[in-house]
């Protein structure tokens, strides 16, 4: 007999360590959903779709068709629109949601963060106060890099598992084709080689991508980050864990 039919919304190591977790469970039937801005995603358990679902009313109505019975967004902490659609598709039709919601990273002693709203208000500060020449690593993947053509003084260096589209790279802009995790002593020799002066990151959370705030305060230099969008009023768990003990409680 089939289990009751549960739809992560994916892209994360959350949400593939959840899939993971339910693969063998019979209470379960699991569909991961992948944005598919990633052209080779890792191998998943259970049944994955991949694209969009046509607004609320696109979500709502597959969740209607499927007959999913619960939701766990476990979506990156900046997939604003998705996250905002599954709330309001699920509220619509009285489904159970649940997202998990890593920790944001939290500057310490030493640190030196230039919070910001966004990637061109990023842009805005690395072109007020480096000066030309200086290199800047860039973690923040391929589709906002574009805000970063107004510092056509700085070199930038691009770390991204999709490399973006040409015409949106700054003049001078190395590409690394790279997937975390990144330990402290590469992040290190990362900002030595190029010679970094400063690094522009989300703030995502997690250990996959933590070490460059390590290194980057042993550089003593900055990092801008830009700051979560607000998530919609969804109940939240921090982990793979909580979202296990949800799954398990009575509707």
């Amino acid at each position: 007999m089939a289990g009751r039919r549960l739809l992560i919304l994916g892209g994360t190591t959350e949400a593939a360590a959840l899939a993971r977790a339910l693969a063998e469970a019979v209470d379960w039937d699991v569909v991961t959903s992948l944005a598919g801005r990633t052209r080779a995603p890792a191998a998943l358990p259970g049944t994955v779709r991949v694209g969009g679902f046509g607004g609320i009313d696109g979500l709502a109505e597959y969740l209607r068709t499927k007959r999913i019975e619960r939701v766990v967004d476990a979506t990156h902490p900046f997939a604003a629109t998705i996250s905002a659609n599954a709330a309001a598709a699920c509220a619509l039709l009285g489904l159970p949601l649940l997202r998990i919601e890593r920790p944001a990273w939290t500057p310490g002693p030493g640190d030196r963060w230039i919070d910001v709203a966004d990637a061109v208000e990023a842009a805005d500060w690395l072109a007020g106060a480096l000066p030309a020449g200086s290199a800047v690593l860039l973690t923040l993947g391929r589709q906002e890099v574009a805000p970063f053509k107004r510092c056509p003084a700085l070199r930038f260096v691009l770390r991204s598992i999709e490399p973006p589209a040409a015409e949106d790279l700054p003049p001078d802009c190395l590409l690394l084709s790279e997937r975390g995790p990144f330990t402290l002593e590469s992040e290190r020799a990362l900002i030595g080689r190029h010679g970094i002066r400063a690094i522009v990151a989300k703030n995502a959370g997690g250990e996959a991508t933590a070490a460059k705030l390590a290194a980057a305060r042993e550089a003593a230099i900055p990092v801008v980050m830009i700051r979560r969008p607000t998530p919609p009023a969804t109940p939240v768990v921090p982990d793979v864990a909580g979202a296990l003990e949800w799954l398990n409680r009575p509707r």
